[in-house]
């Protein structure tokens, strides 16, 4: 036959079970056939000693560039979605997307945050992260109840970006704590119209009350109760920092009542955002966080800060700067590893990675074309290490979960969470005949994140070869800097009126 197969491989495909010695077909971008003695294609991949499995999907991925894509392709990842943020307008994304080529599938959620900012404040700016962190000068879109009018602003902006294909809506809610439970409630409600999910960064994520991250789990799962809304819980870690317990507890319960809630979260007990993030500024900072303020680090030169008066007065002057905030120390404190693991074993969970943008030690994002990243790339190690971290220490190492199940979190689960909204995501996360021919063959023995918060730049090992939409992007642990395979993953385009 023509096209391309890769025989020999350990098959791993969590949709049917499968996970034997076989070959996987594939032609015109699908997957033709799965199974043995499926020789004579055009091109041949010896996966003999290799994992085959389906790339993984992360549906929490902020870099959406070139350099960020070829550091995710590294961590097994061929679709790359920015669900939690979004972004606005949804169309003109899509199309500078398709113009400039992607290396791996792209999509994104319709951004609540710059429909709030624009609704409020009169910005027109396109969300970026330069122009988020701009925003944030202009406090009223962040502490403000919107008024009715502004409410329905909020709401026709979000509706257009689904109308242009928008995946579901992200909501910036912890960047927004201002906003009001009926505007929110009014959110929810458009998104159940709309049959797509909501993501979301919860409000609050304190330890004690008031505004502790439980209340804002209680505010979700009223949101998915209330409206039948889908909401899904970006980085359920982070989000419940030292709290995890309580708030597994709150979720579980709230799933085994059948309200349409997921997870998804990420295997570092270290998060990573913009520095002009409202919840630094709370003025009881350290005593709601259990943290000093040493615990934010600036990502281009690794300062830590000092006081709330130093951390104040970076806000004001470089908002959008990237930090790190250090919340569990997994390294040597056995009880936050335990924490972690809550989150990022949850049953039904979706690994996701949160990856962030790259920049320079300029603070000025890159997204050029060089390759290996220049040396002074700085990130988040989970911009290169998420799922291969995952694969390594939960399921190699730890065997906290088997290497099915492991792949059915860094795959097959992020499918179906969007499968229902998105017709495109019904042929990805699996093996099968008739799937999209999106595949990691991978080294199980060998396979490891290699990114520190010393050298965030370093690409994962262990990925022999990476296949997206059908076309070798990683062969032989080698990649193909001219390939640019990626396909938007976009929900159908609403017809004009």
């Amino acid at each position: 036959m023509s096209g391309l197969v890769i025989s020999g491989g350990r098959v791993v495909d969590p949709a049917s079970g499968m996970d034997a010695i076989g070959d996987v077909a594939v032609l015109d971008g699908r997957i033709a056939a799965v199974g043995t003695g499926l020789g004579g294609a055009e091109r041949q991949i010896d996966a003999t000693g290799l994992v085959v499995a389906p790339g993984f999907i992360d549906l929490h991925a902020h870099g959406q560039s070139i350099p960020a894509d070829r550091m995710q392709a590294f961590d097994g990842v061929t679709t790359s979605l920015d669900l939690e943020a979004g972004v606005l307008p949804v169309a003109s994304w899509y199309k500078r997307q398709a113009e400039k080529g992607r290396v791996l599938n792209y999509g994104a959620a319709t951004n609540w945050a710059f429909a709030r900012i624009g609704a409020m404040t009169g910005s027109n700016a396109e969300s970026s992260l330069e122009s988020f962190g701009s925003a944030m000068r202009d406090r009223r879109w962040i502490d403000n109840v919107a008024t009715e009018t502004e409410v329905g602003g909020i709401l026709d902006r979000i509706a257009g970006g689904l109308n242009e294909g928008g995946i579901g809506i992200g909501i910036l809610n912890a960047y927004a704590p201002g906003a009001g439970v009926q505007e929110l409630t009014a959110v929810c409600q458009l998104a159940a119209a709309h049959n797509v999910p909501t993501f979301t960064h919860v409000a609050y994520m304190s330890r004690i009350d008031p505004e502790s991250a439980a209340e804002a789990y209680i505010r979700l799962i009223g949101y998915a109760g209330a409206t039948g809304a889908h909401m899904h819980i970006c980085h359920f870690n982070s989000s419940s920092k030292t709290d995890i317990e309580r708030c597994v507890a709150l979720i579980a319960k709230a799933q085994a009542q059948g309200l349409p809630i997921t997870v998804e979260a990420y295997p570092y007990g270290t998060g990573s955002t913009v520095l002009a993030a409202a919840f630094f500024s709370d003025p009881k900072f350290e005593e709601r966080n259990g943290l000093g303020y040493d615990s934010v680090q600036r990502v281009t030169d690794g300062h830590r800060f000092g006081s709330r008066e130093e951390l104040l007065a970076a806000q004001a002057a470089e908002p959008s700067t990237l930090v790190l905030w250090h919340v569990l120390d997994t390294e040597n404190n056995a009880h936050h590893r335990d924490l972690l693991d809550m989150a990022v074993l949850y049953p039904g969970g979706a690994i996701a990675s949160d990856a962030m943008p790259w920049t320079l030690s300029s603070g000025k994002p890159y997204t050029g074309d060089a390759w290996p990243l220049p040396d002074d790339a700085t990130s988040h190690p989970r911009s290169a290490g998420c799922f291969t971290r995952f694969i390594r220490e939960w399921v190699r190492e730890r065997r906290a979960v088997s290497l099915m199940e492991g792949i059915r979190k860094c795959a097959l689960i992020p499918a179906e969470i969007l499968s229902e909204s998105t017709p495109a995501m019904r042929s990805k996360g699996r093996l099968q005949a008739g799937a999209d021919a999106d595949i990691v063959a991978f080294d199980f023995e060998k396979l490891t994140d290699r990114a520190t918060f010393t050298a965030m730049n370093r690409p994962a090992e262990g990925v022999r070869h990476l296949v997206v939409s059908g076309q070798p992007l990683i062969g032989d642990g080698v990649l193909d800097v001219a390939a640019r395979p990626g396909r938007p993953v976009r929900r159908p385009v609403a017809a004009a009126s």
